[in-house]
């Protein structure tokens, strides 16, 4: 069975880091097109930062110096590493991943994680 799951997320104060991880089962990730993605209430999906199978790097312009997207093929997960995370940050995050899709067309991805939820507050 193919599946991402992710783990972190959580509570964090303003200025706070937090690690989002998505480790893959079933299939590996080294020639994947993979991402984060983010929805808030009331927003279309956000592309947060994506890789794609080439190695480019996309990272939306809210969190550009703040948010870097990793992968370890070694452990055929990805990460997000979020710095300096602020209130508009607050919402559920979802990984991504699949074997063509463009660098964070979220429409592409075939293989999503059950999504984790990111609470910035004082």
């Amino acid at each position: 069975q193919l599946q991402l799951v992710q783990s972190g997320g959580g509570l964090v104060q303003p200025g706070g880091s937090l690690t989002l991880s998505c480790a893959a089962s079933g299939f590996t990730l080294d020639y994947y097109s993979v991402g984060w993605f983010r929805l808030a209430p009331g927003k279309e999906r956000e592309g947060v930062s994506c890789i794609d199978s080439g190695g480019n790097v996309y990272l939306a312009d809210s969190v550009k110096g703040r948010f870097t997207i990793s992968r370890d093929n070694a452990k055929n997960t990805i990460y997000l590493q979020m710095n300096n995370l602020q209130p508009e940050d607050t919402t559920i995050y979802y990984c991504a991943a699949d074997r063509v899709a463009r660098i964070c067309y979220d429409g592409e991805y075939n293989y999503w994680g059950q999504g984790t939820q990111v609470t910035v507050s004082s």
